[in-house]
């Protein structure tokens, strides 16, 4: 006997969360969290902007023109690392002994700047460098192999990911049957969750930018006035940006580099670098709240818990998927008019 249609809809509906939850936790479980990010970005791309170019092509080939655009991207930037890392290796400012006699300069300044307990650990000359540099890689080999393959198997995944979110934007803007019942509420989980990740990548593109601006200010602005140049200034502000894509994670790594590379210079400048930032952050508390809960229509502290329980959960590909799992929970909740 048929179930009633009321009835269907229900477990149509109920099947359709149960594979969504399910794939979304394999995702982590099955550490393919890059896969996912980049076949969302992808495909996020291609549906943003084919629309703009089907006023002058028709049907598919919009889309056809934005992947081979970001192919063409993807294989330039890859292409552009790869080149620009072997002429820094060839170099001489990529030789191993002139890096170590650059590094004996700023241990020396730090000499001045540290506690003794401190300094009496640090190398005395360029050989103690080297010595202690073999000595690390000899005792960590095992690890760097172990990271060299996950990095491998990372660049891998975002690859697949890659061609995937293409294809699938492809394959939606074709005209086509909707298929069975169960494909239509599965396309409707999916559809929330690419709109959800659209939400959070926005909001955090906006916090990074914020972010790179006001740290931009201090390094190359600030800093000079009072005649201060901190080394690799310009490199730390594009490092800002990108790792500040990154939520909560990202500020911490950023403003480690920077406290480190104001280290060389001194402690004072170090520790005024460090006061700057953790202030610039607390005052982007409010607009981060502000930015995300337009986005997402959350509150910053939600986000945290979330953050927090993810991480608990799943490490730190657990903290990077929070938001985007968030959003997407949020959406559904509110699809269901549960909040």
């Amino acid at each position: 006997m048929t179930p009633p249609l009321p009835a269907l809809a229900t477990r149509l509906s109920i099947a359709s969360y149960i594979l969504m939850g399910v794939g979304l936790v394999l995702v982590l479980h099955l550490h393919l969290l890059s896969a996912l990010l980049a076949g969302l970005l992808v495909y996020s791309l291609v549906s943003a902007l084919a629309p703009g170019l089907q006023r002058h092509l028709p049907g598919t080939r919009a889309h056809w023109v934005v992947v081979a655009l970001i192919a063409v991207l993807i294989v330039g930037v890859l292409t552009l690392v790869i080149v620009a890392g072997i002429a820094f290796l060839n170099s001489e400012r990529g030789n191993p002994t002139a890096m170590f006699e650059r590094l004996m300069p700023l241990i020396d300044r730090a000499r001045a700047q540290l506690p003794p307990i401190v300094v009496q650990n640090l190398p005395d000359n360029v050989e103690e460098i080297r010595a202690a540099t073999i000595h690390w890689l000899r005792e960590h080999a095992a690890q760097l192999q172990f990271a060299g393959k996950q990095a491998a198997r990372v660049i891998v995944q975002l690859l697949i990911g890659i061609v995937l979110g293409a294809m699938l934007a492809i394959h939606r803007a074709r005209a086509q049957a909707a298929g069975g019942p169960l494909t239509v509420v599965l396309n409707t989980r999916c559809a929330n969750l690419v709109t959800g990740f659209r939400d959070v990548v926005f909001a955090q593109v906006k916090i990074s930018a914020v972010n790179t601006v006001l740290t931009g200010i201090f390094l190359l602005i600030v800093l000079p006035i009072f005649g201060v140049n901190l080394p690799l200034a310009k490199t730390l502000v594009a490092v800002t940006f990108v790792v500040g894509l990154l939520p909560v994670i990202g500020n911490l790594i950023s403003n480690t580099l920077i406290f480190i590379v104001g280290l060389s210079v001194s402690l004072g400048v170090a520790i005024t670098a460090l006061a700057y930032l953790v202030l610039i952050h607390k005052l982007e508390y409010f607009l981060n709240a502000r930015i995300i809960g337009t986005q997402i229509r959350s509150r910053a502290w939600e986000l945290l818990i979330a953050m927090l329980l993810m991480e608990a959960l799943f490490g730190v590909p657990g903290l990077i998927a929070a938001p985007i799992y968030y959003a997407y929970l949020k959406r559904e909740l509110e699809a269901a008019h549960l909040i």
